[in-house]
């Protein structure tokens, strides 16, 4: 028993070295379109190296060594949701660079200048958000208009039906528990001037 948790544990690690040293390569030397797609692409890689050699020099048995290359890919799809996905796309890591090249304080009131003025501009967060968003068949472009392909609408009424249904009812918001983001767009604008025909 102790001997196969020894090899569980060295092949483990063999893991973490691969899933690290794909990742190396991947961003420095390769095209990726989308972060979180590279990231998942390098856990399987480094799933298959360690498992190659896990089924083939060690004496585990045959559900034993499944179920490590399992746990291998959960734990390379929990990585590259928690770090380089993360650090990409989130708001409150560039709130806290902002902060940080800021000299480290803003006044609260000038924070929707800086999202709308440098954040967008800073991260490219539009031709990124729309490059994940063809990349994933969700969406097409076509003379002009960005629309939503059939994925895409069965993705955004889940989101939809998940927000209204499953999200905390009295979430805090700057000290005071609301429903706000429950319904977002329930009190937007009625804005006509961008819209497209519906896709065909």
């Amino acid at each position: 028993m102790i001997r196969k948790i020894l090899i569980a544990k060295l092949a483990s690690i063999l893991f973490l070295v691969a899933l690290i040293g794909a990742y190396l390569i991947h961003i420095n030397f390769f095209d990726v379109n989308v972060i979180f797609y590279a990231a998942l692409l390098d856990a399987a890689i480094a799933a298959v190296i360690a498992g190659l050699v896990l089924f083939v020099i060690t004496s585990l048995n045959g559900f034993e060594k499944l179920l490590l290359v399992m746990i291998w890919l959960l734990v390379g799809y929990a990585l590259a949701i928690s770090l380089p996905t993360v650090i990409d796309r989130s708001l409150s890591f560039y709130i806290l660079e902002k902060l940080q090249q800021r000299g480290g304080g803003i006044k609260q009131d000038a924070f929707a200048r800086v999202f709308t003025d440098e954040y967008m501009k800073e991260y490219r967060l539009v031709d990124v958000r729309l490059t994940e968003q063809l990349e994933s068949g969700t969406i097409q472009i076509k003379d002009g208009c960005v629309l939503l392909t059939d994925k895409g609408q069965r993705i955004a009424s889940f989101g939809q039906f998940f927000r209204h249904n499953l999200l905390p009812k009295h979430r805090l918001l700057m000290g005071q528990y609301s429903d706000a983001l429950v319904d977002p767009f329930k009190n937007s604008a009625d804005v006509t001037d961008y819209k497209c025909a519906a896709a065909p």
